[in-house]
């Protein structure tokens, strides 16, 4: 659980938020033109709805997807022209997605410095959902919940690294909340926490309220409504948690919206301007 306010610190949250200022993502399409943000987000949209297209070409396009939110999320004043772009059939994933973006941005400021992680390739999919399911059987928390916080957390499990107050783990345990729900698992086994998220999020009553059980992983209104935005993606959209694995990692500075790729690996953190210096962006 990355963020407490006071009790722990941001994690992927910073992760997720978008580029400061008009500054893009690398790799982003012009980002003075909304439509054109747009045009590029639907055709990047239409090739993930075809999971028969290699590998390559599905990887891609999700970095279009992702480059694409981030870009639009940042600019709240593109609004009125990008929206109606979109076309219907999307709207409702579209919607949700730059309000997620824009949630996430509400909760941090940009660093002047990069983190102390190992960026690292996620488990694969299948053993991902079947960690979630199992978790939903057990505890009667919803897959497309759990899965969003492990997005929003560590990206899937993405990101390796133990935040300033000792939360650790694909799902961001401090240590002492996981002795109480991880049936004595490992904190760092993806299909432990995933269980142990999911004995969590039951304990805090999620079946009654589930909003107030997000709030109690994470203390904060604008990451309970991350978490519902993703959770309605990925369980309404056949598509959603397929883009979504294939994201990429990008951390929040003062010099933009830097991408960490796998195989990033620091245990201090770096100043900005040290670390592009030898991976320009």
């Amino acid at each position: 659980m990355a963020v407490r306010f006071g009790r722990c610190v941001v994690t992927l949250m910073v992760v997720l938020a978008c580029a400061v200022g008009a500054v893009a993502p690398a790799g982003a399409a012009p980002g003075t033109d909304p439509a054109a943000l747009v045009a590029d987000l639907v055709a990047a949209d239409r090739a993930l709805r075809t999971p028969s297209s290699p590998e390559q070409v599905l990887s891609a396009a999700a970095r279009r997807q992702q480059v694409a939110y981030r870009t639009l999320g940042a600019h709240p004043e593109w609004d009125s022209i990008a929206r109606p772009q979109v076309p219907p059939a999307l709207l409702a994933v579209y919607d949700r997605n730059i309000d997620a973006r824009r949630q996430l941005m509400a909760l941090t400021d940009p660093k002047s410095s990069l983190p102390a992680w190992r960026v690292v390739p996620p488990v694969p999919a299948n053993e991902l959902v079947a960690s979630y399911r199992a978790s939903e059987a057990a505890s009667g928390v919803p897959w497309n919940y759990l899965a969003a916080i492990n997005f929003v957390e560590t990206g899937f499990g993405r990101i390796n690294g133990v935040s300033d107050d000792a939360a650790q783990g694909p799902m961001q345990f401090l240590p002492s909340t996981f002795a109480a729900y991880g049936n004595g698992g490992d904190i760092n086994s993806p299909r432990d926490s995933i269980m142990a998220a999911g004995r969590l999020l039951a304990a805090n009553g999620f079946a009654t309220n589930p909003d107030k059980a997000i709030w109690g992983y994470n203390h904060s209104d604008h990451y309970v409504r991350a978490v519902n935005d993703y959770a309605a993606v990925i369980g309404g959209d056949p598509a959603g948690f397929a883009g979504y694995y294939r994201w990429d990692t990008y951390y929040r500075t003062t010099a933009g919206d830097l991408l960490l790729p796998i195989g990033y690996v620091s245990t201090s953190r770096i100043p900005v301007a040290e670390y592009l210096a030898t991976h320009p962006q």
